[in-house]
């Protein structure tokens, strides 16, 4: 009896000893999230499934010719010039060109690993948004930074630029919370950190146009220029913005519930778009974009969040008219050929 009561005492003890353990790692679990967490997460709505339905899945980016593949590294956007030469700015600090007669060249060279959107202005010179040093204009003198900072606060996440016809040139700032090597976090706090700028070359003034945008990322103006068009990633949508007209300073929404992520738009010659559309979240893991505590988990972890990120999964390009209704698309489902589309 005395042994059996023992064998027993000891068996709680050792139950109570592992209960605590196990809570007291739970329990510290839980404060390295909610003190340590980076994020102060909303839950970011995704578009309903019937608006992926709209865009019948297709193989066409299967068939694609890929250009430069193992001589350009990680491009972002591209930009052809009246020439038809396409101009490109890579994360090994090139900017490199695809003449005509299908040769590359590498065309300028400087000290950068996050450059992104890319357009030529009228008088020739090339402008680069550079994640972390602002907006570059790059010509045969060399390497100029226009602008960095917006009302004195350093521009930490600039991402696509396009020129107006009276020299003035728009720009997205995707974040103004997290630098691109965190563009995650705003992914997971899921709340609207981002802005449009304005930079204005005749008095060296950069203003903001539109706050509170979910990662603006592509920007383009329309065919008469009386208004452009600015894609919020995390909203998997694309904002009107007038400017002029008796619409004047408005925004509006140009096309909603994408069936993707608004990656860069390009206009094209006809006054349609080329959106090219990203997979944020493996389509399995979408339920973190419900959960406060998932994000927070996600945020913390960051070895989580390369489990579950989709962007390089599958691919997407979608032709959308100047009415905002897609008119096609181009598809690779599985991901077997393009992976990952930025531009279009």
């Amino acid at each position: 009896m005395d042994s059996t009561a023992a064998s027993a005492r000891i068996s709680r003890s050792h139950v109570t000893t592992c209960s605590c353990f196990v809570l007291s790692c739970l329990l510290a679990i839980t404060l390295q999230i909610v003190i340590f967490s980076p994020i102060s997460p909303d839950i970011l709505e995704l578009p309903p499934a019937t608006s992926a339905s709209l865009v019948p899945t297709n193989s066409r980016l299967q068939r694609v010719i890929k250009l430069g593949e193992g001589l350009v590294e990680t491009p972002e956007d591209v930009w052809v010039d009246k020439n038809g030469i396409l101009y490109t700015a890579t994360r090994d600090g090139w900017i490199k060109r695809l003449h005509r007669n299908g040769s590359w060249e590498d065309w300028r060279k400087f000290d950068s690993n996050s450059m992104f959107g890319i357009t030529i202005t009228k008088s020739g010179s090339i402008i680069v948004c550079d994640c972390e040093k602002g907006l570059l204009k790059v010509d045969d003198d060399g390497v100029t930074v226009l602008t960095s900072h917006v009302k004195g606060t350093k521009i930490r996440l600039a991402d696509d630029v396009i020129e107006a016809s009276d020299g003035s040139l728009y720009f997205s700032d995707g974040s103004t919370k997290f630098g691109f090597h965190n563009w995650h976090l705003d992914l997971l706090e899921a709340k609207p950190n981002g802005q449009l700028l304005k930079y204005d070359p005749s008095s060296n003034d950069t203003s903001v146009v539109i706050d509170g945008l979910y990662f603006p990322n592509g920007v383009a103006l329309s065919t008469d220029q009386d208004y452009l068009v600015v894609c919020e990633t995390w909203k998997y949508r694309c904002l009107k913005y007038w400017l002029s007209g008796e619409d004047k300073g408005k925004t509006q929404i140009f096309v909603d519930n994408l069936p993707g992520a608004p990656d860069n738009i390009n206009l094209a010659p006809d006054g349609s778009y080329w959106i090219a559309l990203l997979q944020l979240i493996s389509s399995r893991f979408e339920f973190v974009h419900t959960s406060k505590a998932f994000k927070h988990l996600l945020a913390t972890f960051p070895g989580l969040f390369e489990l579950v990120k989709g962007v390089d999964k599958k691919a997407m390009v979608v032709n959308v008219a100047a009415d905002g209704k897609i008119i096609r698309s181009f598809d690779d489902p599985t991901g077997e050929v393009m992976s990952f589309v930025t531009s279009a």
